[in-house]
């Protein structure tokens, strides 16, 4: 069955979202941010695309992007490919990293593309990864409000208010406003794994009870909790539910 032709941003502004394929982390350590962050930075220059909101979360990648030089397609295919043959040396693995084919929506206007970057910059919070989006390191929420290192921002804050300080203020209050929106978003059927059948998994392959697991020494936590992470169909809410860890603790594992 043919694939569904993209929809054409008149605008040249988009919504992406990148997964990891099958739903695997793409994202084990802070290094590895800092890699696809210097490899956005790169392009960027090389390319003329800009950037308005960028969030890195464990599994999933969230950028609101204003297509540069060339086909955006072509730009993302440049981005991912660049970054996994990275992370495939750092981590001595071999094939795909990335879900085939990128996610992607067209934003039209000045209120949908508000929208999108509080989105965005709230991933973290409704992940239950911290409290506060700008206790968040790895988004473009800071940048708003410190040195510009990869955003565009002036576009953005100028929809606010032409005097930057007063735009800042209101951008602020604007991105902690909580709402119940709904932009880009996993949509592909996913398979799901029972609790019961997580905690079979483990005995299996550790021989020990999940309940065991806060018991234990940190690395085995840590390794337990990366094998964890990598089950097709389970979510860190469920992980923490089962294990009894926060989800930051388990995200961070």
């Amino acid at each position: 069955m043919p694939r569904r032709p993209r929809e054409k941003s008149r605008s040249n502004i988009y919504h992406i979202m990148l997964r990891g394929i099958g739903g695997q982390n793409i994202f084990q350590e802070d290094e590895d941010c800092e890699k696809f962050i210097e490899v956005l930075y790169s392009y960027k220059k090389t390319i003329g695309y800009e950037i308005y909101a960028y969030c890195l979360m464990g599994n999933h990648i969230h950028l609101l992007i204003k297509q540069g030089k060339e086909d955006l397609s072509n730009t993302m295919k440049r981005i991912g490919a660049s970054y996994v043959y990275w992370y495939n040396w750092q981590y001595g693995r071999k094939g795909h990293l990335f879900q085939d084919r990128y996610k992607s929506e067209a934003v039209e206007d000045d209120a949908y593309l508000l929208t999108v970057i509080r989105y965005i910059h709230q991933n973290p919070v409704r992940a239950g990864l911290v409290e506060e989006i700008g206790a968040y390191k790895w988004s473009s929420y800071k940048e708003y409000m410190e040195k510009e290192r990869l955003v565009s921002t002036d576009f953005v804050l100028g929809i606010f208010n032409k005097d930057r300080e007063k735009a800042i203020q209101s951008f602020i209050e604007f991105n902690r406003e909580m709402k119940e929106e709904k932009c880009l978003e996993i949509t592909e059927e996913r398979k799901t794994i029972s609790d019961k059948d997580v905690r079979k998994t483990v005995e299996a392959k550790y021989k020990m009870e999940i309940a065991e697991l806060q018991k234990q020494e940190p690395m085995i936590q840590t390794e337990v909790l990366r094998f964890l992470k990598e089950l097709e169909g389970v979510s860190l809410r469920q992980l923490s539910r089962i294990t009894g860890f926060t989800v930051n603790r388990i995200f961070r594992a």
